[in-house]
């Protein structure tokens, strides 16, 4: 692995579940470009749920306990 997680498995769930959600409301609320970048940030939701890493979680220090 390149990377340590520091995103425990049910925050991991959360952020795709949210994410996926987000996108898709963008797309039919907004429309338009508005939507579209919308729904790229939303997308970096759902990678950092897929990955299991946050960068931004990771700049602040944030480690797993071990057994999660």
């Amino acid at each position: 692995m390149f990377y340590v997680k520091n995103v425990p498995n049910a925050e991991r769930v959360v952020r795709v579940l949210a994410g996926a959600v987000v996108a898709g409301m963008a797309l039919a609320q907004l429309g338009g470009m508005a939507g579209w970048l919308a729904a790229a940030g939303a997308g970096g939701l759902v990678a950092s749920g897929l990955f299991g890493f946050c960068p931004a979680c990771a700049l602040v220090g944030r480690k797993l306990k071990d057994g999660r």
